[in-house]
């Protein structure tokens, strides 16, 4: 979600900036983080101008997937984010303004996409629950790399390592 900065103070003369519109954060997902997917979320708000500072309060509104703390099935969790973030154009800027988490703006565009995605972040919640009555038929069995395997399974199946040995005994048995 990018802004040219000539729009946003020539819109903010009379009244705010307002905006409204959805932003892909699907990197997300790509991330070391819970998400497992994340639709498009809407961003809407307004921006306001007082001399080189520049306030953006919006509201984040979205859907992710999250896995369930006990049984890892998809759990859809809906967020409502409400963020406020201070830039400015100033070329002065200071270790002080960065303590106060006030952004400068590199060139003629305002881009809040790393701060929305940064909100959607910190809001992902410790761990989810799934309230379906059944959830362990539908947790995942097979995922990249691993593989859940009961004891039934495990027990029919030989270990590579020893399956040499099991072919010798199969010779001694016949040899009898």
């Amino acid at each position: 979600m990018k802004f040219a900065l000539s729009q946003i103070k020539k819109s903010a003369y009379n009244e705010p900036f307002k905006f409204d519109d959805y932003v892909d954060v699907s990197e997300l997902e790509t991330m070391n983080n819970d998400i497992r997917k994340i639709q498009p979320v809407r961003v809407h708000g307004y921006c306001s101008v007082q001399g080189e500072q520049i306030l953006c309060s919006f509201e984040i509104e979205g859907e992710m997937i999250l896995p369930c703390a006990r049984t890892l099935v998809d759990v859809p969790y809906s967020f409502k984010i409400e963020a406020t973030e201070v830039f400015t154009t100033s070329s002065y800027y200071s270790t002080e303004e960065e303590e106060d988490e006030i952004h400068p703006v590199n060139g003629e565009v305002l881009d809040l996409t790393p701060y929305i995605e940064e909100n959607i972040l910190l809001e992902i919640p410790f761990r989810v629950f799934s309230n379906e009555a059944n959830p362990e038929n539908a947790a995942p069995i097979k995922g990249q790399d691993w593989e859940y395997v009961t004891e039934e399974k495990k027990e029919k199946t030989i270990d590579p390592r020893f399956q040499k040995l099991a072919s010798l005994l199969e010779n001694k048995q016949k040899d009898k």
